[in-house]
């Protein structure tokens, strides 16, 4: 996004913190326009489907800047172990430092309307599949057979959506903390002997 964010700009940037926050159906529409700072119209200006497709927008737009996390995080760690662990470390502690407030946004989303929002259902399936992708490449190359990446993917995917969900209810980084020490021990396993 531009270095001074247009009104749709601001719109989108409103509604990927509220939904992340409050969800999507928690979120108003008046009051995603009053966080943006925007005039009421420009909403369905801007998005004549109105709040769902918005919404779609949102997770596809926050759902694209999540992923690129894997790298953020997989790139410096040392190795592919060190990089799943890190993913969970650094998740809880973003998780301690919002309060158990901003978890995935996109999770969020998802549990609420994928038996609502066909379009919003298929951006959240989209979404998570890009993210199964790019975790799934860090562990081929770390020389994990494909199969066996696809699984360790699902898998470490998994822990982490799971364990935002517990955190949030218990108010404790422990499940988080737990799910990163077990995905990555799944991923130690399965690296070739050297």
């Amino acid at each position: 996004m531009s270095s001074t964010p247009t009104t749709k700009e601001r719109i989108v940037i409103a509604s990927a913190e509220l939904f992340r926050r409050q969800g999507y159906t928690g979120t108003g529409v008046k009051q995603i326009v009053a966080a943006a700072q925007a005039p009421f119209g420009s909403l369905y200006h801007h998005f004549p489907g109105g709040k769902e497709q918005l919404g779609e927008q949102v997770i596809r737009i926050a759902g694209g800047m999540y992923g690129e996390l894997v790298s953020a995080v997989f790139d410096p760690a040392p190795d592919v172990v060190t990089g799943t662990e890190q993913v969970f470390t650094l998740a809880a502690q973003h998780l301690a430092e919002s309060d158990y407030a901003d978890a995935c946004p996109i999770a969020t989303i998802a549990l609420e309307i994928a038996s609502s929002s066909e379009p919003m259902r298929i951006a959240t399936a989209e979404v998570f599949e890009g993210w199964l992708e790019k975790l799934a490449s860090r562990f081929t190359a770390a020389g994990i057979d494909p199969a066996t990446a696809r699984t360790l993917a699902l898998t470490t995917l998994s822990l982490l959506e799971g364990a935002f969900v517990l955190c949030r209810a218990a108010r404790t980084t422990e499940a988080l903390l737990a799910a990163g020490t077990q995905a990555a021990a799944a991923v130690r396993a399965a690296l070739p002997e050297a």
